[in-house]
């Protein structure tokens, strides 16, 4: 658990020229491919000012010229150039989302108190839950086989997930679930209470105790749980005992 007292401060909507830029990416990413002009009337700026930011723009690869539509209407002359959003430029949209949920749970917590956060982070991991239950095959289903099938339901809720067996034949055999992809990676750097919930919702579906070594918002390549499959020696019956991560994941700390 993390107090509050040491949770990183209040995102809030950074300065008046960011907010502009963040208009204008948005805009670009409505109505792509689309002018500078264009832009400029639908925000109420200059068309030198909207240049400025798509100059910025293309210099962080965020968006691309690209053709204009057929039916565009077009002035004399030499045609204006039209931009659409990159690959990078959509997942710079997508973070400046993430930044309004932080700053609305960062509000939540300040109101409510953090008991609130995790009880948000509680529903939100249940209503996850039952969306992927049904896909994991019923009780009968061994654990292996429901661990793999938890991975593929994940990876269709974008978490890119994947399986791997770890220590067999050791007293600490079992799976890992990797996720290579968090939809929240960036909210939940801030909010650990995600994690957690994320965590006790697998341990759910399951049906086992299962352990998080790594995640991505804690800086780790991956978010990595431990699913134990077999006997168990004393120690790892301990729940504050941690099964040693792999080398990949003592690097990726």
């Amino acid at each position: 658990m993390v107090f509050f007292s040491n949770r990183a401060p209040a995102v809030g909507y950074g300065s008046a020229e960011s907010r502009t830029r963040d208009q204008v990416r948005h805009a670009v990413g409505a109505r792509g491919p689309v002018t500078a002009r264009a832009v400029a009337e639908e925000l109420d700026l200059t068309p030198a000012a909207v240049r400025r930011h798509f100059d910025a723009l293309i210099a962080d690869e965020a968006i691309v010229e690209r053709e204009a539509y057929a039916g565009a209407r077009r002035r004399r002359g030499r045609p204006a150039r039209a931009y659409v959003l990159t690959d990078r430029g959509q997942a710079q949209l997508d973070h400046s989302y993430e930044d309004i949920a932080t700053a609305a749970l960062t509000y939540l917590a300040e109101r409510a108190g953090d008991g609130a956060v995790h009880d948000f982070a509680d529903d939100q991991m249940r209503s996850l839950a039952e969306r992927l239950r049904p896909a994991l095959g019923g009780d009968e289903a061994d654990l292996r086989a429901r661990t793999e099938a938890l991975a593929t339901a994940l990876s269709e809720e974008g978490f890119a997930a994947s399986v791997r067996p770890v220590a067999q034949g050791t007293g600490l055999a079992g799976l890992q679930l990797c996720q290579g992809h968090c939809p929240v990676q960036h909210i939940a750097s801030s909010f650990p209470e995600l994690c957690d919930a994320e965590t006790d919702a697998i341990s759910d579906l399951l049906g086992v105790h299962v352990q998080r070594l790594a995640t991505l918002a804690g800086g780790a390549h991956v978010c990595t749980t431990f699913v134990p499959t077999g006997a168990v020696d004393s120690s790892a019956a301990d729940p504050q005992h941690t099964p040693e991560p792999t080398t990949d994941e003592r690097l990726s700390r």
